[in-house]
Parts: structure tokens; C-alpha cells; sequence
């Protein structure tokens, strides 16, 4: 921090990137007057993006593994053998770079860039930056129809090697139309050198007197002999002299703003833009066509940050969010998120607000929000309570993450997903003893058997369908009637993901496995699976955000649930959420994607979830819902039945997709309505060990778009999937109250 401040005071305008371990300590760079996130200075906190990635495997399971390796800068590693670790690796291979989309895109929407990107040049185009016509840059994330390429938007692609990445910013209609091989395109000179609007204006009038060219008397006659030729060459518009003088004015004042591709590469592409903080909001959200218009919304149903960002309540006092095991018991928690958290009153914080933000964004209705339950000391969690007391459905049940009975309580065989921390771990000086109480709270629930007749649930927003149920139906929908829930009998089927400070540890976590204790973290099948994480895996992020800050800010968007630098600055000064009225602007901030999870053994795409091509699942759900789907989850070794080059989808696998919040449909004024809509979700494939793959299309360049490996837990057989039918939720509706 100190150092900090010592560079500042030397210069205030270096730019600096620093890294920090603990998330509380980020205010005091905030406010040192001389920082400036507009001009690149960045501070990384591995804490922060640590538990943003975990709770990111909450809503989507395994994601964290994905993004880990996504963002991690590791040399190919081939196999021959057809096993898991094959296309694995594939995957950990490839990077996010960014590059400039060609003139050949511009005016074309997003949706038909990305097919025409993947199925001409082999790349996966998951997101751009795009200019308002306020020139203010956001990232956006799949972005509707209504968002049309402009002429140097920034894209970001996933791929094994920068030059592949190239190919969309050489690709010419012209010259490569008809081209199949990916590797052919390469610059082309078939088109003549634009002259630049700068020049064009020199051409239109003089700088120094302001008159026509041919009027002036400043130029040498060599400059008037040339002037036809090079109208001929770029015809300019009729300007008048005056507005020829005040627009070069204006274009010079703008100048120094403007980054040369290379140099904007360089220096991260949204740093000048005084809007460029981590959104997923499209531009102008109210002005989408077909969105309802907002304006009209009654402010106090929905209940917001005055960011728009998250979901917000009124402080409440921990008294009042407290259960006891029979109030848990009496609860019949399902689909739910339990935080097993070893610590005490000397315990140092590690920030569990982190966790909680990215399950509070606002892009979820309310109903869809898993509700949180702590399991742990009433002693630590009162001390991070100031930091949670504003966001709802949030429950404590004092106890130990060890304890069978407290875990019974809150029904963690029902859960979404189980995250095992520990605060405790820098107090113990031996590394092999660091990570002691997650390993053994880990192997504790794992061994736990549950009793499979536990009853007939009450179904909520967020119920079960059994397999080969149409929810859709108004029949089968849950607010017509009860649903059972598929139940788990043994704690090995209950997803799990721990956080590990030692990499070595991950040997411990799974008795099954065949991992040397020698294996790099990054090939164990724990984190493969999406089963353990360790911030190690996040070392590597200082040097990427160096080379190019928008990698940072795209993590950030993925990853943080819409942290903002407005927002970083607003906790620093009172260290708190702060409630905020709906006004259309605030509501607009809902508008922003989101990661799905879509079930291949029915619904819309049942068609290709038995042999079907990764290119066919791409094309189909870019074409029909606007999702972009950029990764495959299946089982460990699964086995087709039919095999080809190709057919590499099974009815086993799920897909990971970014459906794009501008085709959703209009708000719903009914629960009925609302159940129909919920977004596809997929259960955890009981006793079944599923990764993380991706395929190309029929002869497509191999390596191309081969996306991150991961799964959610280690299991022998497939348990039934819980799962809703429509794949996208209205984002704008009447929800409950906090």
C-alpha cells in the first residue's frame, strides 16, 4: 500500500496495477486521491475474484474451473489417448484474446457476426466493446440483434493462438468468401488505402486562413495541381468553409482521445471512456425494440442498490436471520446454497460479502435467488455480518460445518451447491495442516447416507421437474400441484466445491481419483471437475491485465455479478450497500446477461443430445434464442454409442450458454405466468464425475474454439435432473418484496 502511495507521490499519472490478498484493504487505494481507474490504475484482489469464481459454480456448476483456465496463460499439452484428460487439456490450451472486428462486419448484428465468425474462421466470439453515441464504451456480453458492429469494435475471442485470433481482423468478403480453410486468411490487397478523415479535412481547407483550398493563397502550386486527383481518389461531402474550420477544431480536440488500434491494444481500450466499468448492460437499454418501457414501474415493489446492480433490504439485525436446528428442520430448505465456514472471533475476515454479491445480481428475478444458509461460528459471522445485513435471503445456523446434525438441519442433501471456506487457514504455519478442516468437512458430508422417502415438497419458483415432465404444461406446472424431489441417499452425489490454500492438498479431497501427489493443481480431477479451487490458479492474471486491462474488466463482469468502479467507490466510503429508488436508469442495469445451464436429454435441443455436432448445437441456439453456447458437461467416461468424428454430443451432457436478455419476453403479472418462464436449469448428475469439453463443427480446424473443462462432483451413475422448460425469464416483472 505504502509503495503505493510512494509511486503517486513521485508521478501522479503512472499507471499502476497492484495486487492485494485481502478485499478490505482495496478502499484505502480508492482513496488516495491521485488514483484513477480512468487512466488504468488497477488494484487485483485475489480474495475478491476467489470467491466471486466459487460463487459463480453456485449458479452454474463448474464455471470456476472454466474461467480459471480460461484466463490462464499454459502451453498445449497433447494426448493420443481418447480419454477425458485429452479434451481437457484442448481446452486449458486456449485463452481470451481481443482484436479488431474487420470493415467486413460493420453493420451486420452480433448474433450474425459470431455465426459467420465460428463457421467461416473457426473462432468463438463471445463478447465486444462497444461505443454509445456518447462515445461512452461498455462490454457486452451476446448482445441482441439490436446491437450492430461498428466500424473498430473491439471483440473478444477464445482461442488457442493470437494469430487465429487475426483472422477477423484481415477477413474480406471479397477475397475469402469462398475460402474453407481458416488459415488462408491472411491480409489482402484488394482494397486501396482509405485516406482518413483528418487528411480529408486538410484537403477541404486550409488551417491557417480557413478558405477552400483552391481558394488559398497559403499552399505551394504543387499542392493545388494534385487537388483534383486526389478528390477524384476520395470524394469529400460539400462542407462549407466554416463548418470545414469549426469541424477541425472539434476532430482536434477529440484527437488526442483516439488510440491507434496497437496502441489502444496496449494501453486497454476502455480506459479513457468514463463509463468503461465491468457491465453486461447493453447500450441504451430502453430504447431496445420490443422492451417494455419501464417508466411506469412501481419503485417500491422492486427493492435495489442505487446502482441497480444487486438486490437490496433494509439492514436486519442477525438476531433476526438466526435459526436453531429445528427451525432449519422445519424450513425444508431445497435448492439452496449451504456456506460451511470454519472460524472465530480472531479469525481474519475474508470477505464473504464477495460470495454473496454475485448471488444477489439483479439480473435474477427475485423468486430465482437461492437462498444462502452459513453453517458456522456465531462468533466470526457477527463480525462479517455488517458487510451481509443487506442482502435478502440470507440465513445462519450457529454450529460446525463437522457436525452431521447441523448439516442434517438445513437439508444439505437438498442443496444447490455446498462451498466449504475456511478463515482459519494463515493461522497454521505447517502448509500440509492449512487446509485440514475443509479436506475433513469435505470427506464428512461425502460419507453421510440420507433416508430417500423425504416427503412430497411444496413446489416453489424453483421446483423440480422429474424427466420426460413437461413443465410448460399447464398441467404439470408446480402451482397446480405438489412435486416429489428427486432425493439423494449417499452425501458422495451432493455437489461440493472446497477452497484449498495448498495445491498439494487437492490429493486428499478425493478418495477415488488416481492423481499423482506431484500433479500440477490444473490437471487433478478435483478441479477439473469443479469440485476444488485454490487462488493459485489466479497468479497469472497481473501479467495478462498488463498486456491488455480489458481481459481484467471482462473477468471482472463475469465473475463479480456487476461490481463497478462507481460501486468500489461508494463501499470504500461507508463500507455498505446503500438502497436505492427504481428509476428507469437503475432498473436498466437488470438488462445484462447471464450464465445458463441447459439439459441436452430433452427440451430444445433433445435433437442433438444423442450424436449430435457441437456446430449444430452452436448454430441452432445462436439462430432460434440467442444463446451462445461456448462449452460442453459430460460425463468423465462416457462412451457414444454410435461414434464418429463428430458426434460428440450424449444425452448425458449439459451445455454451458449466454442467452441474450434482448428477446426475453414482457413482464408477466401472474405467478402462473412467471413459473412457466424460469430459465432452464440443470440438476446435478448424481454419482456421475462430469467435465468441461468443446467440439468444432464438421471439418472444422482442430483446436479452434476448444472451451474449459469442469464438472461439479465425482460420482459413479447418473441421478435424476430437476429442470424447468423455457429458456428465457422475463427480466422486468412485479417480484416479492424483501
Amino acid at each position: 500500500f505504502f509503495r503505493v502511495i510512494s509511486i503517486k507521490n513521485y508521478h501522479p499519472k503512472i499507471r499502476i496495477i497492484t495486487q492485494m490478498l485481502q478485499y478490505h484493504n482495496k478502499a484505502h487505494l480508492l482513496n488516495i486521491p491521485s488514483w484513477n481507474w480512468k487512466e488504468g490504475d488497477d488494484a487485483i484482489c485475489l480474495a475478491e475474484l476467489k470467491l466471486g469464481f466459487i460463487a459463480q459454480s453456485c449458479l452454474a456448476p463448474g464455471l470456476s474451473t472454466m474461467l480459471a483456465n480460461l484466463f490462464s496463460m499454459r502451453s498445449f499439452i497433447k494426448i493420443e489417448e481418447d480419454t477425458w484428460q485429452k479434451y481437457y487439456l484442448e481446452g486449458v490450451a486456449n485463452e481470451m484474446y481481443t482484436e479488431y472486428l474487420s470493415s467486413a462486419f460493420v453493420g451486420l448484428s452480433f448474433p450474425a457476426v459470431c455465426e459467420l465468425v465460428f463457421a467461416k474462421l473457426k473462432l468463438l466470439m463471445i463478447a465486444i466493446e462497444y461505443k454509445s453515441e456518447k462515445r461512452e464504451s461498455s462490454i457486452l456480453i451476446n448482445p441482441g440483434n439490436h446491437v450492430k458492429i461498428q466500424e473498430g469494435t473491439l471483440g473478444f475471442f477464445i482461442a488457442s493462438d493470437a494469430k487465429e485470433v487475426k483472422r477477423a481482423f484481415f477477413y474480406c468478403k471479397a477475397c475469402h468468401d469462398d475460402i474453407t480453410d481458416p488459415k488462408r486468411i491472411k491480409k489482402c490487397g484488394c482494397k486501396r488505402p482509405k485516406m482518413s478523415i483528418y487528411k480529408r479535412m486538410k484537403l477541404a481547407c486550409c488551417f491557417d486562413c480557413g478558405r477552400s483550398e483552391r481558394d488559398c493563397s497559403c499552399m505551394s502550386g504543387s499542392v493545388h495541381s494534385n487537388m483534383d486527383t486526389l478528390e477524384r481518389a476520395f470524394p469529400l461531402s460539400s462542407v462549407s468553409v466554416n463548418d470545414c474550420s469549426t469541424s477541425l477544431r472539434a476532430f482536434e480536440d477529440e484527437q488526442p482521445s483516439t488510440l491507434s488500434p496497437k496502441k489502444k491494444q496496449r494501453n486497454g481500450g476502455m480506459r479513457n471512456s468514463p463509463n468503461s466499468s465491468p457491465k453486461l448492460m447493453r447500450h441504451d437499454p430502453l430504447l431496445i425494440p420490443g422492451n417494455e418501457q419501464i417508466d411506469n414501474m412501481d419503485a417500491n415493489v422492486k427493492k435495489y442498490d442505487s446502482t441497480g446492480m444487486f438486490h437490496w433490504c433494509p439492514a436486519k439485525d442477525i438476531e433476526k436471520v438466526i435459526l436453531t436446528r429445528s427451525e432449519a428442520a422445519m424450513t425444508v430448505l431445497s435448492g439452496h446454497v449451504v456456506v460451511c465456514i470454519f472460524g472465530d472471533v480472531k479469525s481474519a475476515l475474508i470477505g464473504l460479502r464477495n460470495l454473496v454479491m454475485p448471488l444477489r445480481a439483479s439480473n435474477f428475478h427475485y423468486h430465482e435467488l437461492k437462498h444462502i444458509v452459513f453453517v458456522g461460528s456465531l462468533e466470526y459471522l457477527r463480525r462479517e455480518w455488517e458487510t451481509l445485513h443487506n442482502f435478502p435471503k440470507v440465513s445462519i445456523l450457529p454450529g460446525t460445518p463437522l457436525s452431521r446434525a447441523d448439516l442434517r438441519a438445513v437439508n444439505i442433501n437438498l442443496c444447490d451447491m455446498c462451498v466449504i471456506l475456511s478463515a482459519n487457514q494463515n493461522n497454521i504455519d505447517d502448509a500440509s495442516l492449512q487446509d485440514k478442516e475443509c479436506i475433513l468437512a469435505s470427506l464428512n458430508i461425502k460419507s453421510m447416507q440420507f433416508d430417500d422417502s423425504i416427503g412430497v415438497l411444496q413446489a416453489n419458483s424453483q421446483g423440480f421437474t422429474p424427466p420426460g415432465m413437461d413443465r410448460s404444461s399447464p398441467d404439470n406446472s408446480p402451482v397446480h400441484g405438489l412435486l416429489r424431489q428427486p432425493s439423494i441417499t449417499t452425501g458422495a452425489n451432493i455437489p461440493i466445491i472446497t477452497e484449498l490454500v495448498n495445491d498439494s492438498n487437492v490429493q486428499f479431497l478425493d478418495q477415488d481419483d488416481d492423481d499423482d501427489p506431484d500433479t500440477e493443481l490444473y490437471l487433478t480431477q478435483p478441479f477439473a471437475c469443479g469440485t476444488a479451487f485454490a487462488v493459485s490458479v489466479l497468479d497469472s492474471l497481473m501479467s495478462a491485465t498488463y498486456f491488455n486491462d480489458n481481459i481484467l474488466t471482462l473477468i471482472r463482469t463475469l465473475v463479480t455479478g456487476g461490481a463497478t468502479p462507481e460501486l468500489e467507490a461508494l463501499i470504500a466510503e461507508e463500507n455498505a450497500l446503500r438502497g436505492g429508488y427504481s428509476t428507469p436508469q437503475t432498473l436498466a442495469n437488470r438488462d445484462r446477461c447471464r450464465v445458463a445451464q441447459l439439459a441436452l436429454y430433452d427440451g430444445p435441443f433433445a435433437d442433438l443430445g444423442d450424436g449430435g455436432c457441437y456446430g449444430d448445437l452452436f448454430c441452432k441456439a445462436l439462430k432460434t434464442y440467442n444463446m451462445l453456447c461456448f462449452g460442453i458437461y459430460r460425463l468423465r467416461d462416457a462412451h457414444l454409442s454410435t461414434p464418429s468424428q463428430c458426434t460428440k454430443r450424449k444425452k448425458s451432457s449439459s451445455v454451458h450458454s449466454i442467452p441474450s436478455t434482448a428477446n426475453r419476453p414482457n413482464r408477466t403479472k401472474t405467478r402462473d405466468s412467471r413459473e412457466k418462464q424460469n430459465a432452464t436449469r440443470m440438476n446435478r448428475m448424481g454419482q456421475a464425475e462430469k467435465k468441461w469439453f468443446t467440439d468444432e463443427p464438421d471439418n472444422a480446424y482442430p483446436r479452434n474454439i476448444q472451451i474449459k473443462p469442469m464438472s461439479t462432483h465425482m460420482a459413479n451413475q447418473i441421478n435424476q435432473y430437476k429442470s424447468t422448460s423455457s429458456l428465457i425469464p422475463p427480466i422486468r416483472e412485479v417480484e416479492d418484496e424483501c
